[in-house]
């Protein structure tokens, strides 16, 4: 797993983020044993406490829980991993609406243009 980490926001919170999305993207299926505390820490190249408050949050979300003797692993909870997905598909399009409205454009216009590159991208191009 390539670790992305920058220096404008909480470090745990980015890889709440990015390991969430390896979750809902399935790259962590439903179930599966997640590597130990140090082992994630090393890999993302960040300190053990801090990887830790990350894996902590993602319990407090339920998409992670704990065995005591087994480790950590991804939930079960199809639609917990469901709601998640969502919940990130409205913050990215709610993102991508605020951009464009200060570039300008009203949600009509928006919609028309997703509509019209959807058509391009499937070989409906108007040229």
């Amino acid at each position: 797993m390539k670790w992305i980490i920058d220096s404008d926001r909480p470090i745990y919170k980015q890889l709440v983020e990015q390991i969430e999305l390896k979750i809902i993207s399935g790259a962590y299926a439903p179930g599966d044993k997640i590597k130990s505390v140090r082992e994630l820490a090393m890999e993302a190249g960040v300190n053990p406490n801090t990887m830790q408050k990350a894996l902590a949050e993602l319990e407090r979300m339920g998409l992670v829980f704990a065995q005591r003797t087994s480790g950590r692993f991804i939930t079960e909870d199809n639609k917990m991993i469901d709601e998640a997905k969502k919940t990130l598909a409205f913050k990215e399009i709610d993102g991508f609406f605020e951009k464009m409205k200060q570039l300008g454009f009203e949600k009509e216009e928006i919609i028309a243009l997703i509509e019209k590159i959807e058509g391009d991208s499937h070989g409906h191009s108007e040229s």
